[in-house]
């Protein structure tokens, strides 16, 4: 199991990494305890995002299928999650909306995600669909501000946004503030050395190859229908995980976060960071949603121009994300640095063996 988690897939190995992984996550935990309520809350805001990139990443970046259709996973979870969580009764319910809701976006997926890649649709075409899907729904979400749409006491409300749904709870136990805060950081160490170890292993080394050449693992007698399915899934339902997180989170949630300007973000911070690497497409996520919500406070469309700015340097001058360029850098210096270091060491313990001429 260990050796999966410092696999060739993923960038980063070694007692190096693994001991910043673990400075890193420590100052995590401390966090809270020097942070006011607000920024952590906004640290938890935050991390709901991650998982949408991550799974993004896994697709892309891992699969080779870019989708514009995260923000329509993220809107059938967390509208399943609202509509769930509002006829159960919230309470302790929530956490069975939680799984529900995820389990119904992954379901979505499945039949989407068949119809696509049994049909043959990939390339430019996959994103076009998952574009044309998203839309579809954020549309359809748009009109339903009449009080006959409604499931249960639950109305969706159009624009205006669905509200009214509990946060997450254990018990009478409601999980808010630091305990939220605490709750995001456990989802994601779990789902990122999953990941890894996912990428590295067999299924992940098809899912690779199944991106670089189709045709030649076919020709090796895997099913490369099958792969891409099993990634569009996992994929989409890391997605509805971030919309089912962030209903219960804001407890609501508008078609707005569905649109295009929504869909359009996770391919910005996936790009901007690196696809075709989980930490990477992590740390640069983060930094990118900092910095985004920290400009949106004073202009949101300057956040918006800068996004874009950012996406076309990316295509321009580092293809494969300035993050991950960063970070093949930084573990070049050093990895040429270890073997500088090495090699006057073996140079004099050649001079002090024996002449056996």
């Amino acid at each position: 199991m260990f050796k999966l988690l410092d696999g060739s897939q993923t960038l980063g190995r070694g007692w190096t990494f693994w001991s910043c992984f673990l400075v890193v996550l420590a100052a995590a935990l401390i966090y809270p305890a020097f942070a006011d309520s607000y920024d952590v809350g906004n640290f938890s805001y935050f991390l709901i995002w991650i998982f949408m990139a991550l799974g993004l990443c896994l697709m892309w970046g891992y699969g080779g299928m870019l989708s514009f259709g995260q923000t329509l996973f993220f809107g059938i979870s967390g509208y399943a999650y609202g509509v769930l969580a509002i006829n159960m009764g919230g309470g302790s319910t929530t956490i069975a909306a939680l799984v529900l809701s995820i389990i119904i976006a992954m379901i979505a997926a499945g039949i989407l995600g068949y119809f696509m890649i049994w049909g043959g649709i990939n390339g430019i075409f996959f994103g076009i669909v998952t574009l044309s899907a998203t839309l579809v729904l954020a549309f359809f979400l748009g009109q339903t501000a009449g009080p006959e749409w409604h499931i249960g006491p639950a109305r969706l409300n159009g624009y205006n946004g669905m509200k009214g749904m509990d946060p997450l709870a254990i018990g009478d136990f409601y999980i808010e503030g630091s305990a939220l805060y605490y709750f995001m950081v456990a989802l994601i160490v779990i789902v990122y050395l999953a990941l890894r170890m996912l990428v590295n292993s067999r299924i992940g080394n098809v899912i690779v190859a199944t991106r670089e050449n189709p045709q030649r693992a076919e020709m090796l007698g895997y099913d490369v229908r099958k792969y891409q399915l099993l990634t569009f899934i996992i994929g989409s339902g890391l997605a509805g995980l971030s919309g089912a997180l962030y209903t219960s989170w804001g407890q609501f949630i508008t078609p707005s976060s569905i649109g295009l300007p929504a869909a359009a973000m996770p391919i910005v911070w996936v790009a901007f960071s690196g696809r075709s690497d989980l930490t990477a497409t992590l740390v640069g996520s983060f930094l990118l949603l900092f910095g985004f919500q920290t400009i949106t406070v004073y202009s949101q469309q300057a956040a918006l121009v800068l996004m874009g700015a950012l996406l076309l340097a990316t295509v321009m001058l580092a293809p494969q994300g300035f993050v991950l360029g960063v970070g093949k850098l930084v573990a070049d210096r050093w990895s040429a640095r270890r073997r500088r270091g090495a090699s006057p060491a073996l140079a004099d313990a050649s001079r002090l063996q024996p002449d056996e001429t």
